[in-house]
């Protein structure tokens, strides 16, 4: 893999991709492919409108995301990992409609059947989980922190890596995760947070690996810290195929495009293999 005439020829990888077979699905994944782009971590996307309320719904909604991912590598050719788990706001909407027990038993099934599906090897971690990234009551934020310890434990018993979605905040946010890691015994590169800012300075970051939504001004801003940027980063959109929310996150070709500016301002080949390669195969294991 090589840096050839000012552009990577290498694998580039986005973090965190998620399809929806009644959108753009497959044409999705085709623009993400046209330029440049050879992987893809596929991520459970939850349906707000048609949300599982027993463990057999919740084996339908991930397996069709597994058959996503296995079209995608049919069809395009492309390398795809799979991210099964009940997203933050899952939890919050059921507790509003079904109370705190109901919901919560829901999450604990929804997230061990998602280690079950990564021992089958259908799956290679467990995300996005975490916690309310908007204002909530006390109440609600305590118990979502009860859960979230909960599901960290269960990671270090079953092995597997957690991608989280948290609050925006950066230190602080870091650090408190982190200490609720080394409270549950888990490793903290076990954590990757999703949708982190480009900030990815190690004193920011605290043995956690960002996963950097590379935005506008991204590119600039991770230059000046990757110098102190311990264990490495990720890229993603946090792509949504969603017609109804176009501007919410970033279109399918950015993570491509932002590695070509990258390049462009001066990252080098075992910077992007550590980005695109090494680092994805260290935290969720091989290409599949």
């Amino acid at each position: 893999m090589a840096i050839e005439n000012g552009r990577w020829t290498g694998p580039i990888l986005d973090n965190h991709f998620h399809l929806d077979r009644k959108h753009r699905f497959l044409d999705a994944a085709l623009d993400f492919k046209r330029v440049g782009g050879t992987d893809l971590v596929l991520v459970h996307k939850p349906d707000f409108d048609n949300l599982p309320i027993e463990q057999n719904a919740w084996k339908d909604v991930y397996q069709d995301t597994i058959d996503m991912a296995n079209e995608v590598r049919k069809e395009l050719a492309l390398g795809v990992r799979v991210i099964l788990g009940p997203h933050p706001a899952t939890w919050v909407h059921q507790r509003q409609a079904l109370g705190d027990e109901l919901a919560s038993e829901l999450y604990c099934d929804a997230i061990d059947l998602a280690f079950e599906y990564c021992h089958q090897g259908d799956a290679c971690a467990v995300g996005e989980v975490g916690r309310p990234h908007w204002q909530v009551e006390d109440e609600i934020w305590n118990r979502a922190n009860e859960l979230l310890s909960w599901t960290f434990r269960r990671a270090k018993k079953e092995g597997f890596p957690l991608q989280l979605h948290v609050e925006g905040e950066g230190a602080s946010t870091y650090a408190n995760l982190a200490k609720m890691a080394d409270s549950e015994g888990l490793a903290r590169d076990k954590l990757v947070r999703h949708h982190a800012p480009p900030d990815i300075d190690k004193e920011t970051t605290a043995g956690l690996i960002p996963s950097v939504v590379v935005g506008k001004g991204s590119v600039e801003e991770i230059m000046e810290n990757v110098g102190n940027c311990l264990d490495g980063f990720l890229m993603e959109t946090d792509y949504m195929d969603d017609p109804r929310r176009p501007g919410a996150v970033l279109g399918p070709k950015t993570v491509p495009k932002r590695t070509q500016a990258l390049v462009q301002a001066g990252l080098d080949e075992e910077q992007l293999m550590l980005i695109h390669h090494h680092l994805p195969e260290k935290i969720y294991g091989p290409q599949i």
